[in-house]
């Protein structure tokens, strides 16, 4: 591989490090939905706003019974595009604009997977965000080689089962870390 191909990152977590002052990303975990020679694109699953998906719903005209799906909350997926809804959800369910991530996650941008969450017949498990992350091309390469972030393979359990604040040391603990004794710190011998 030469210095100027990509290995894909797609269906991995970036876990910021705890040096990482930026406020849109200290302590966050991003599913990575894209990455290539163009860029990255992922989706915050950390950081809950203060709005419910019964909430966004109801803005959309598609109220719904389920308790549960109204409770659910809605994430900051990033700072980027952050008028446009992202779900991430299993990849056993697929809409008008479904990225299949990994053979157990998809990411939908389209309004049909609200349609089908407000009506019940939705994936099992999905994670509602508002706005991404955006990298340019080599940019997270570049950040990554700066020891800015932490990277694993994404695990379902984390997007979907773990308490949302817990989700930053969950994921670092996949790699058997402790992510609060990290350093930003690169060694080079």
């Amino acid at each position: 591989m030469n210095a100027r191909e990509t290995t894909s990152l797609a269906g991995h977590l970036l876990i910021a490090m705890p040096t990482l002052a930026d406020p849109n990303f200290s302590r966050t975990v991003t599913f990575l939905c894209e990455h290539d020679e163009q860029g990255a694109l992922g989706v915050t699953i950390n950081r809950p706003l203060e709005i419910t998906l019964g909430e966004v719903l109801a803005q959309l005209q598609l109220p719904t019974d389920d308790a549960v799906v109204a409770g659910a909350p809605v994430f900051h997926g990033g700072p980027c595009h952050t008028e446009r809804g992202f779900v991430i959800h299993d990849a056993t369910h697929e809409y008008a604009a479904t990225l299949r991530v990994t053979d157990e996650l998809a990411v939908t941008t389209s309004q049909d997977v609200l349609k089908s969450i407000a009506s019940g017949i939705a994936p099992p498990r999905i994670l509602v965000a508002l706005g991404c992350a955006g990298w340019a091309p080599g940019q997270l390469e570049q950040e990554l080689a700066e020891n800015t972030w932490l990277s694993v393979p994404g695990a379902a359990r984390i997007v979907f089962e773990t308490p949302f604040d817990q989700r930053w040391d969950a994921a670092a603990g996949l790699l058997g870390v402790d992510i609060r004794l990290l350093t930003g710190d690169a060694g080079h011998a």
